[in-house]
């Protein structure tokens, strides 16, 4: 896909697989959440390029992210042309993660999600490394470094020092 500036892009028809990816995350419901999402943020929203709806201005901190996508609604607190700035190919990056939905039904894309984050920070200590997810959309695309996988136990045995620690904190 090339790389495409939200205001300069041209309507243009779109691809059988584009209609299908619509379609699904219409049926799944993942594009209404996304809509959904984007109007309680107060996000302005307009149609973008690969048969995307782009929601500008999002007003939540959560989640902590450049963008990030619902179904096939891609959600920013900025502006999509400052962020393309920065990262050129994050439109290309954010479709994958619509592709994404599609294909885990919608609405379990979410949970899923949050598993492979999970992860993720145990196996390389942040959350897109090591991320089925984020690693299927193109790490790079989306302005994510990749960091260098930990051994399972010893990563494992940290996070249980620290979940431990934090208990020991609150309930002293």
């Amino acid at each position: 896909m090339p790389q495409v500036s939200p205001t300069a892009w041209t309507p243009v028809p779109p691809t059988p697989a584009e209609r299908r990816r619509r379609r699904a995350n219409l049926a799944n419901l993942s594009t209404p959440l996304g809509l959904l999402v984007a109007r309680v943020g107060r996000a302005r929203r307009r149609p973008g390029p690969y048969g995307l709806v782009l929601a500008e201005g999002y007003r939540f901190g959560f989640p902590v992210a450049s963008a990030f996508t619902v179904g096939d609604v891609i959600i920013t607190a900025h502006r999509f042309d400052a962020l393309l700035v920065l990262t050129p190919d994050l439109l290309v990056h954010e479709e994958r993660h619509a592709r994404q939905y599609a294909r885990c039904l919608g609405l379990p894309y979410l949970p899923l999600y949050a598993l492979a984050m999970g992860w993720s920070v145990l196996r390389t200590g942040d959350r897109a490394s090591g991320n089925v997810f984020e690693l299927g959309a193109g790490l790079e695309a989306g302005g994510y470094e990749e960091r260098p996988r930990r051994p399972v136990v010893p990563a494992l045995r940290a996070a249980a020092v620290k979940l431990l620690r934090g208990l020991q904190d609150r309930l002293a």
